[in-house]
Formats: C-alpha cells, sequence, structure tokens
C-alpha cells in the first residue's frame, strides 16, 4: 500500500526535523570544542551521526512504500551558549519536541489506518524515550556538578568516552 499524501509529506518534514537535529548538535558540538571541551564536543557529534541516522531510516521507509523524498531548507541552529548546563538543557528540550513530532506522526498514522507506518514508528517512540533520558541524565549531573571545574573536568573525561 502506497504512502497516503499526508502520511507522506508528514514523514519528509520529519526528515527535515532530524536533520535539523544534527545541524544543532554539531554546532553545540562546536560550542564545546571552542571551549577545550572535547568529551562534550564528542557526545555532540555522535548524537549528530545518530539523528542522520534517524533522517535515513525515514528516507529508505519513504521509498520502500513508494513515496518519493523532498528535502527542504535546514535552519540555521543556534552557535552559542552560556555554559555546558544551557546547552545541554537546549538539548533535552529539543529532544521533547521531537517526541511530540514523532507522537504526532503515530497519531496521523492511526487517524489514516496506516498499519505498517504505525509499525515502522514504533522504533521511534521507543528511540525517543532513549533520546529523553540519556540527555536529562546529563543536565542532572551537570546541576548536580555545579561551578566545580575539577567535577567538570571528568565528566567531560565521561562523555568522550562516547562511541
Amino acid at each position: 500500500m502506497k504512502l497516503e499524501d499526508k502520511m507522506l509529506n508528514a514523514l519528509n518534514e520529519q526528515i527535515n526535523k532530524e536533520i535539523f537535529s544534527a545541524y544543532l548538535y554539531y554546532s553545540m558540538a562546536a560550542y564545546f570544542d571552542s571551549l577545550n571541551l572535547e568529551g562534550f564536543a564528542n557526545w555532540m557529534k555522535v548524537q549528530a551521526k545518530e539523528e542522520l541516522t534517524h533522517a535515513q531510516k525515514l528516507y529508505d521507509y519513504i521509498y520502500d512504500k513508494g513515496g518519493i523524498v523532498e528535502l527542504d531548507n535546514i535552519d540555521k541552529p543556534k552557535k552559542e551558549w552560556g555554559s555546558p548546563l544551557e546547552a545541554f538543557k537546549d538539548a533535552y528540550d529539543h529532544e521533547l519536541s521531537v517526541t511530540q513530532s514523532i507522537d504526532k506522526l503515530v497519531d496521523l498514522a492511526k487517524e489514516l489506518n496506516d498499519h505498517a507506518t504505525q509499525n515502522f514508528l514504533q522504533w521511534f517512540v521507543n528511540e525517543q524515550v532513549e533520546e529523553e533520558a540519556n540527555t536529562k541524565k546529563i543536565v542532572d549531573t551537570l546541576q548536580m556538578i555545579g561551578e566545580s571545574k575539577t567535577a567538570l573536568f571528568m565528566f567531560n573525561g565521561q562523555l568522550g568516552s562516547r562511541q
């Protein structure tokens, strides 16, 4: 069964959102690199690559279902934050907005009785639980660290181990 136009358009919009997410996380990586926080930068670069993988999954699904991918402009992301905590709070808020977007896609698939797309989107629903938990854990840790440069340095090393 071919994708209905409404579903196809919504999935194409989600590709744009996933690519923007990668762009945002690369911008955050650049911010952290400018502070010589290479571990934080590494975490964001790995996250950016994950977001591109999400976009690719959507891209492939559209073609598997006989649709055509239409890419749109990518907005310019923010480039400066007041602190690592502020950057990760923004990352967390961004993940919450992506979750809302995925939820709307699921709702649309249900409305259209598009069972294949509902099933496909469950991977993204589960992925967003993980994305929110990971960024929230970092926000919580940074709040606990407070102004301790020693703790920040140690946490930077920990985030640098993400692959």
